[in-house]
């Protein structure tokens, strides 16, 4: 920073300093409702902010929330630097200044029908963190920064957690940079082209090795119900659920409704709907999660049996082994529901054809199961025990297999986060808050104010003592 007095170094600081190192919510909720009058989207209820968002990657209102990002940070005395993928990083100096920032942050870009926390809250709360350790005088022993991610919905340009992706080096600079614009239909631009058009392709490399990150740590709502269902206030990200997503295609025969009976159709469609039921199946024995979002039929006549299915398949569970045995359950059971024959009771009640289909897997994408650092997950679980009190023994529980107590639970998040990526260059955790019903990727997507500030104090709280832990191992290593 340009000007401060001298502080109170994180070294020093007492247990009962942390506990009075608390976020201004009225700040932080006028953040991140400000910051949504940049695109916004469908209304869903009477009050002012009941307002949905539409702020999609590297559009105009992208540029809007760009620019309040860089501004804010600037003026909290921070160094802002823009990489080659329009992702901002913005560091506040510690006391060892060679070494890399300890990072906090989300993504600023919304889906088209999407809610004002997803993301929001993420980048808001680590600005609001900035502010806090201004107002405190806190000197860290290290810098501490925040970071704005690029695409993470992967909405607009076809591919989430775009930028985090390249930033770790899984996903090639040259095919982020040539991913196209998909909204709205037949758009042209591709994504180096709308960073160039509203001023964000940095000129510092896209990679882990130009931006160093020694950990990161990032606030998100949980995007399901299992908070709010069992009345907590916390979630403790331990790792995120492996995920592979498939496209399936069906082949039968275009056949006449009226004139060609059950008996003698290759019916793609019918086919391909026995081929997702059996995915719900097979994925509930398994304990995986089996979904489609996306099916296409040819030729889409009314009075036309389809000889032609395409659907998505996207199958998660907590770990890749689980995921790679209902794949091949899958692959098993579609084999045989295309040749005519039955597996788990699906053809109960259907008529016999003597016509078969075939079907032909794409894999799309493959996620593994991550598993979280021990030392951010400690620091996360500290925070939140600071904050929301402990009972008995749960202040030394360990951070696997040990109830944390009611405030809060170990969790796996079952979507991806950017998080995912900084994970495999640099130690890394996940705290999640509540959302009503479960919700999210919606309008009405919604986070209390209360919940809102528990989430962003646990975040203050993690870096704080993330940054501590590494000053006692500095100097442990001094010594």
């Amino acid at each position: 920073m340009s000007s401060r007095r001298t502080g109170v170094a994180v070294s020093e600081m007492k247990p009962e300093d942390f506990a009075s190192l608390r976020v201004d919510g009225a700040r932080l909720m006028n953040d991140i409702h400000s910051t949504s009058e940049w695109g916004k989207g469908e209304r869903w209820g009477d009050a002012d902010t009941e307002i949905g968002m539409s702020r999609l990657s590297l559009s105009d209102t992208d540029k809007q929330a760009r620019d309040w990002f860089h501004k804010t940070t600037t003026a909290l005395g921070c160094k802002v630097h823009v990489d080659a993928m329009g992702n901002q990083f913005a560091v506040r100096p510690g006391l060892d200044n060679e070494a890399p920032p300890t990072y906090a942050g989300s993504h600023l870009d919304t889906q088209p029908t999407g809610g004002r926390y997803d993301g929001i809250l993420g980048v808001t709360a680590a600005v609001e963190m900035l502010r806090v350790l201004n107002d405190n005088w806190v000197e860290t022993a290290y810098p501490v920064g925040v970071v704005n991610w690029t695409n993470e919905e992967g909405a607009r340009f076809p591919m989430s957690m775009t930028a985090s992706g390249v930033w770790s080096g899984d996903i090639p600079l040259e095919k982020a940079h040539n991913l196209k614009s998909v909204i709205p239909a037949n758009d042209t631009a591709t994504m180096r082209s709308e960073l160039e058009r509203i001023g964000y392709l940095g000129d510092v490399p896209c990679s882990w090795e130009a931006t160093r990150m020694a950990a990161h740590f990032e606030l998100h709502i949980e995007q399901g119900p299992i908070l709010e269902a069992e009345n907590r206030r916390i979630g403790v990200v331990q790792g995120v659920q492996s995920y592979k997503w498939f496209t399936v295609t069906v082949r039968g025969r275009d056949a006449h409704t009226g004139a060609t009976s059950f008996q003698h159709r290759a019916d793609a469609l019918l086919t391909a709907s026995k081929m997702i039921l059996a995915s719900h199946k097979l994925a509930t024995q398994h304990g995986a999660l089996a979904s489609t979002g996306i099916l296409n039929l040819k030729p889409g006549s009314t009075n036309t049996v389809p000889g032609f299915v395409q659907f998505s398949l996207d199958i998660r569970a907590p770990d890749n082994e689980t995921v790679g045995k209902t794949e091949a359950a899958c692959k098993s059971a579609f084999s045989a529901l295309a040749a005519g024959q039955d597996v788990v009771d699906i053809q109960t009640g259907c008529a016999p054809s003597s016509r078969q289909c075939t079907v032909d897997w794409r894999t799309d994408f493959v996620s593994p199961a991550t598993h979280f650092h021990d030392d951010c997950i400690s620091c996360v679980q500290a925070a939140a025990q600071d904050l929301c009190g402990s009972s008995g023994d749960e202040a030394d529980a360990e951070v696997k297999g040990r109830d944390i107590g009611r405030w809060g639970k170990l969790m796996t998040s079952g979507a991806g986060h950017d998080t995912v990526y900084a994970n495999k260059r640099c130690p890394a955790s996940m705290i999640f808050v509540p959302c009503r019903d479960g919700v999210s990727h919606n309008p009405s997507e919604y986070s209390s104010p209360e919940q809102c500030v528990d989430g962003a104090n646990v975040l203050l709280g993690a870096v704080v003592r993330y940054d501590r832990l590494r000053g006692e191992r500095g100097r442990e290593r001094g010594a």
